[in-house]
């Protein structure tokens, strides 16, 4: 994560974003650097336009639901008896036997 700071600020400063440079700012801060990660970061950086990366992740906007209150939380439904009775069961079953 330190390096991905690292490129951020040599983007405002306006400097290149290569693999000395990242183990520099990494150094200043005083972490040991890692010329591997500071590799890799540099590399995956190659070409991408960080301002516009910045500018297009500022004007996403998350989208979540509104928290509900316990007054408006739904009301669990009633559980409909469908008891029939013996007369509507031997109804039903006469329609099979003519």
């Amino acid at each position: 994560m330190e390096y991905v700071y690292a490129a951020l600020l040599l983007n405002a400063a306006g400097k290149e974003i290569d693999e000395k440079g990242l183990m520099e700012v990494v150094k200043s801060a005083g972490i040991t650097p890692d010329e591997a990660q500071a590799k890799a970061v540099a590399s995956s950086l190659k070409g991408v336009d960080i301002k516009e990366v910045l500018k297009n992740a500022q004007s996403v906007q998350v989208s979540a639901p509104a928290p509900q209150h316990a007054a408006e939380a739904p009301k669990p439904k009633k559980e409909e008896k469908s008891e029939k009775t013996e007369e509507e069961a031997v109804g039903g079953l006469s329609g099979l036997f003519g």
